[in-house]
């Protein structure tokens, strides 16, 4: 059996890579390393120390002060922010307007990538995230690209976000979704892109059981190498 088997999952926002990733980890007995919380947590730190997106010796220092790590318990996986367990508040919108903006900074990007490198070196994982495929693990054994129709994405993320943000409304989550696709893709430093030899899932009229069957069919055949 291969140990070392990485999958690489990126798309855009709300198609539920990390449903999926959470799900492939737990089926196979894979690490799941969610790069996307990564970001959201040092967005979270930026939010909570004021950092000026535009200096970066500020940026530099604020850097050398995150601490992040990953936890398991019962196949769900939680981040630590400098030993504080962030998995919730990183969800919440404040973040999400902002961590798109986060992630395109050039310094940001080179720290989370060092640090996602380092925990595939030796280990079977499911990453996700927006480069994954393309800058991260451009050798991962398989990639998926995950995509979905916009207004299903937004009403999948409404539904995610309703119980802890009451008031919060469809419109507002539609346009910072497209807000976030723009700036996803658009950016300099690793763009969104799918990897020329990417397998696209389509999951817009695909249920959770059925898009999880369709990655684990292109990863069985590394696994019995």
């Amino acid at each position: 059996m291969n140990n070392n088997i990485v999958v690489a999952i990126d798309g855009y926002s709300s198609c539920g890579k990390s449903t999926l990733a959470k799900a492939l980890a737990k089926e196979l007995h894979f690490i799941y390393v969610d790069s996307g919380a990564m970001y959201r947590a040092v967005t979270l730190y930026f939010l909570r120390h004021n950092i000026d997106l535009e200096n970066h010796a500020q940026i530099a220092d604020a850097l050398h002060n995150i601490h992040l790590n990953f936890h398991t318990q019962n196949y769900k996986t939680f981040i630590t922010l400098n030993e504080e367990d962030v998995s919730e508040e990183i969800r919440q919108m404040h973040v999400a307007d902002k961590v798109s903006s986060v992630a395109a900074i050039k310094e940001v990007r080179a720290a989370m990538v060092r640090q996602q490198q380092r925990l595939g070196r030796s280990k079977n994982i499911i990453m996700d995230g927006r480069d994954i495929g393309t800058v991260v693990f451009p050798d991962a054994q398989v990639k998926l690209f995950m995509t979905a129709d916009p207004k299903i994405r937004a009403e999948r993320r409404y539904k995610e976000l309703l119980p802890t943000n009451p008031n919060i409304t469809l419109e507002e989550v539609f346009d910072n979704l497209a807000h976030r696709d723009y700036q996803d893709t658009t950016r300099e430093e690793s763009p969104l892109t799918r990897a020329e030899d990417a397998i696209i899932l389509d999951n817009t009229d695909l249920s959770q059981d059925e898009q999880l069957m369709f990655a684990i069919s292109h990863i069985e055949p590394f696994i019995a190498e």
